[in-house]
Parts: C-alpha cells; sequence; structure tokens
C-alpha cells in the first residue's frame, strides 16, 4: 500500500532531500522512520529534489509500504514523528492508489525566498534566511516582475554544467512581499531547474543594486547567457513553500 504524506523540515543539517552516500538526507530520515513503524523496508519518493541547506514549508512524499499494516491512516503521522528528528514533521497521511507517482501527479510548485534586510543579524534567523544590511529597492525590483512572467526558456538562470535539455518553463506567479525587516519573494512555476529560484532572486538583488537593468534582463532571458543573470542567492533563505497536485488526485484525497 501506499501513504501521501504532508511534511515541514528545516533544510539546515541536511545534504538535501535525495539520499546520498555518506550524507545526512531527509530521504533517509523519512525511510529509517517508516520502516520503524511498518515493521518493514519503506521506500520513499519525493516531490522534488532540494538541494543542501534549503528548507520545507510543505513538502510531499510517498512511502511504498511491503506489508500490511494495522496502523490507522489518521495514527501515521504521529508515529512517524516519534521516530524522526525535530527539524522534520509530518503533519498529514493520507491512502494513495498502489499506482500513484508523485512526480507525475505534481503539477507545479511555490518557492519562497525569505531575506532579513536589516543592518543587524537577526540569531533567530541564521541559517533560515538571506542576511541583507544593504536597504533594498523594492520598487525596482517589482518593475522587474513582468519579464520573469508566462513561458521562457530560463536557460540563463540555471546552474553552469546542469545537462538539462528542455529549459523552457512556465512562471505562474512572482510577488514580493515586505513586512518590517522580513522581505519574501514566492516564485510559482510548473517546474523548476536546478538552482532557478535561487538565481532569479541573486537577479533581482542586482536590480536593486543597479548592476542590472531591465534591458539587460530581457536579453538575458531572449539570449538564455547565463552570464547576463545574477548572481546565485545562498540557499538558506529558500523554501518549498507549496506543492500543487493534479485536481483529480486532490478530490480522491480531500477528507
Amino acid at each position: 500500500m501506499k501513504h501521501l504524506i504532508y511534511l515541514s523540515y528545516l533544510g539546515t543539517e541536511y545534504s538535501g532531500f535525495q539520499v546520498q552516500p555518506n550524507a545526512k538526507t531527509v530521504q533517509a530520515a523519512l525511510q529509517y522512520a517508516a520502516t520503524k513503524i511498518f515493521d518493514t523496508p519503506c521506500g520513499v519518493s519525493g516531490c522534488s529534489r532540494t538541494d543542501s541547506g534549503v528548507h520545507a514549508n510543505e513538502y510531499l512524499a510517498a512511502i511504498e509500504e511491503h506489508g500490511t499494516s494495522a496502523i490507522p491512516e489518521a495514527a501515521v503521522p504521529r508515529a512517524m514523528n516519534t521516530y524522526l528528528p525535530k527539524d522534520i514533521s509530518i503533519r498529514k497521511s493520507v491512502r494513495v492508489a498502489e499506482d500513484f507517482k508523485i512526480r507525475h501527479e505534481v503539477m507545479g510548485k511555490e518557492y519562497m525566498y525569505l531575506i532579513w534586510n536589516h543592518p543587524y543579524r537577526n540569531p533567530f534567523l541564521s541559517d533560515r534566511s538571506l542576511y541583507y544590511p544593504r536597504t533594498l529597492d523594492l520598487e525596482k525590483m517589482r518593475e522587474a516582475i513582468p519579464y520573469f512572467l508566462g513561458k521562457h526558456d530560463f536557460h540563463a538562470f540555471m546552474a553552469s554544467g546542469s545537462d538539462i535539455a528542455d529549459t523552457v518553463r512556465t512562471i505562474t506567479d512572482l510577488r514580493i512581499e515586505n513586512e518590517g525587516e522580513s522581505v519574501k519573494i514566492y516564485v510559482s512555476a510548473d517546474g523548476f531547474l536546478y538552482n532557478m529560484v535561487r538565481i532569479i532572486v541573486g537577479t533581482l538583488l542586482e536590480i536593486s543594486e543597479e548592476k542590472i537593468d531591465l534591458e539587460r534582463l530581457e536579453n538575458a532571458i531572449v539570449s538564455g547567457n547565463r552570464a547576463l543573470a545574477g548572481r546565485t542567492a545562498p540557499a538558506e533563505g529558500l523554501y518549498l513553500n507549496r506543492v500543487f497536485l493534479n485536481p483529480d488526485i486532490e478530490k480522491e484525497i480531500a477528507p
């Protein structure tokens, strides 16, 4: 049987989601917890590969249980949390069909990038935000938003060395919200390239710093030239914020 779990995690201590040799990963922690509560080896597949140091406000994963568990579905989160470290927490579990493949059912994702924009560091946001002590020109950053929206080839916003052939993605929403010293940049799309959100954020920062103007931004998108886009913002400010499932699946698992 399969279980679809909804979880959150702080990625500071992890080398991303996916299992890697000799590295601490979220997937490995979930596999351990699932094996303990179901008393059988369990496979875990995730909705996305998050990088080292990246966090998740909402992450979806599927557990493939190779046994006949007597644990009620509503009790799965509490049972697994017993065996998970304090920086990972499951909040919901639902039974799904045996042929459920999570990567096939994800229609899009929303990432959030958190910036602490203040002259002094916030120790409570260490490793959980980008500390940026300079004044941000939010008006200039927002003027750049329309250039990113829609369907484009985002080759210029992909990490160098990536071997993905199809670099066309559709950004459905990009917005900048600020409250006090916290600035949050939200990006929603049907899919993301490696480091795409972090490069978009770095580009917006360089637009604020007057290192990149809107003409150069447009040229970066049209040409696909990575050198024309901005720097890659650090991982610690990035959060997978929401996962958008196929509406038909959402209806099936709705309470």
